[in-house]
């Protein structure tokens, strides 16, 4: 009798979870799976797909450079931004957006270039070796995996890494030192490098352990429960790291008191925006660029402005940002955001138990036929060769999945770009919500503040199509000045 109630104890399908709704999920997710029953018998080579599909996005993605590239030689801006660009920052603009087209298609051929030689001689199936060999050094065998996929993991990242080290030295020493945006010393440099490795270690390992011990507590539906995990994980960090790492890295103040305070305070005061803090953070530390966000608990938000942003605009151009920002939150689009991507993960997460217990997959990267056979009879044991082989190839990579991520990538720039086209019409609309008549001019505020910013940051006028449907979440600045005109006129 206590068998059985620890049984029931432990089995997931029992804990205060309606079991009609996971029965459903269950008979659903089982029904994609035979779906894709091939995956474990057929012996595809995907070692070979995975090289040919992610060398296809590397030359899209080259392609796509190409297409922009002729558009930096245009010596003179669009017609609707030629009043507002001076002829040397636009120059100055055109050589910057060459500059880092030539270096994206370089180090985009750099790092596939190293991620199909790492895939073709074995790096994922050695470093698990290596991993389980190391730990046996210390006393510690097969029974601690869990230890040795955590283990497996950052040795994976260390390694991969530390080639692309030099890429990012050159971008931030050279290429943004060139055109003055680098505010960041070797000193901090390597620091902020050494920060970023350490608290990845302490959010990683704890993530990585729970990730792995439900995923073996839950069995064959552990779809579900990891979806929860990973969506309640998701929301810890949209607390957590804005108040408690990102201070690591900058310093974040209270905003001084004065009209730009007194202006952001107001309005989120009429908007009924539950600000709690309004903080300047030193963004000038590392870089020139500038931004503003804001981020907390429904009931409780926070406002962060880059000193940046301060320096390079009027405070009535950064009340105009921020009554775009707060357009975003009126509008529940952070929330509608993470809703799409919980639909992406679910999807993922539903494709994947067809590769999970699949030794075809797992022979193709160079696993021993020995293990992979071991991986598929032990269902309920995730760390093992099989299970970590195909989280890597499979989830955390997307590798198999590039070619659909592509697509998937232009979907969700599409919707951000509709989710701006609403936070610009909300600034432009305040002056009829609000009754208020100092904010009839919001949409010519928010339009001189963008040209600023886009002045100042040396951003790309002149914009493919083609090449901005695949890679920009926002509007180009003509598309958003030509929108906002046309807001404005709506009113009168």
């Amino acid at each position: 009798m206590r068998e059985q109630t620890r049984k029931w104890l432990c089995c997931p399908r029992h804990v205060s979870f309606p079991a009609h709704i996971m029965d459903f999920l269950h008979s659903q997710l089982n029904k994609v799976t035979q779906q894709l029953a091939f995956v474990s018998v057929d012996p595809i080579d995907w070692k070979f797909y995975v090289q040919v599909i992610s060398w296809t996005v590397t030359l899209f993605e080259s392609y796509l450079l190409l297409r922009q590239y002729p558009l930096y030689s245009k010596t003179e801006p669009p017609a609707a931004l030629a009043a507002h660009i001076s002829a040397s920052d636009f120059e100055k603009s055109q050589k910057y957006g060459k500059d880092k087209a030539k270096f994206a298609l370089f180090s985009g051929f750099y790092k596939q270039c190293l991620d199909s030689v790492l895939l073709h001689y074995g790096f994922y199936a050695w470093s698990w070796d290596f991993t389980g060999r190391a730990m046996a050094r210390f006393g510690y065998g097969v029974e601690y995996q869990i230890t040795q996929s955590i283990g497996f993991v950052f040795l994976l990242f260390f390694l991969s890494s530390l080639p692309t080290l030099p890429l990012s030295v050159y971008s931030t020493f050279v290429l943004e030192e060139k055109y003055g945006f680098n505010k960041t010393s070797p000193g901090l440099f390597v620091a902020d490098l050494l920060k970023g490795w350490a608290i990845g270690a302490v959010l990683l390992t704890p993530f990585l352990w729970a990730f792995l011990r439900i995923f073996n507590w839950a069995g064959d539906r552990f779809v579900p429960w990891l979806m929860a995990f990973v969506l309640a994980f998701q929301l810890i960090m949209v607390i957590i790291y804005p108040m408690v790492i990102q201070p690591l890295f900058n310093k974040l103040s209270p905003l001084a008191e004065g009209e730009l305070r007194n202006r952001i305070e107001s309005l989120a005061s009429k908007l009924k925006f539950p600000l709690t803090h309004l903080y300047e953070i030193d963004g000038s530390k590392r870089s020139s660029h500038s931004n503003a966000y804001f981020f907390g608990l429904p009931w409780s938000k926070h406002i962060v402005i880059f000193d940046t942003l301060i320096q390079q605009s009027q405070p009535e151009e950064v009340e105009a940002v921020l009554a775009h920002e707060l357009g975003h939150w009126y509008y529940l689009h952070p929330t509608k955001m993470l809703a799409i991507s919980q639909i992406h993960v679910f999807t993922i997460f539903a494709l994947f138990p067809a590769f999970l217990h699949a030794p075809p997959v797992l022979a193709s990267f160079d696993f021993p036929q020995s293990r992979c056979r071991t991986a598929a009879h032990h269902r309920r044991v995730p760390p093992l060769p099989g299970q970590l082989a195909s989280t890597l190839t499979f989830e955390r990579d997307l590798m198999i999945l590039t070619p659909l991520e592509a697509f998937v990538s232009i979907g969700m720039h599409a919707v951000s770009r509709h989710f701006e086209w609403q936070a610009d019409r909300f600034a432009c609309e305040l002056q009829e919500k609000l009754s208020d008549e100092k904010m009839s001019d919001m949409g010519d505020r928010l339009g001189r503040a963008l040209i600023t910013l886009h002045v100042k940051n040396l951003s790309t006028v002149w914009v493919d199509w083609l090449y901005s449907a695949y890679h920009h979440s926002h509007p180009t600045l003509t598309e958003r000045l030509k929108g906002l005109e046309s807001f404005q006129k709506k009113k009168l």
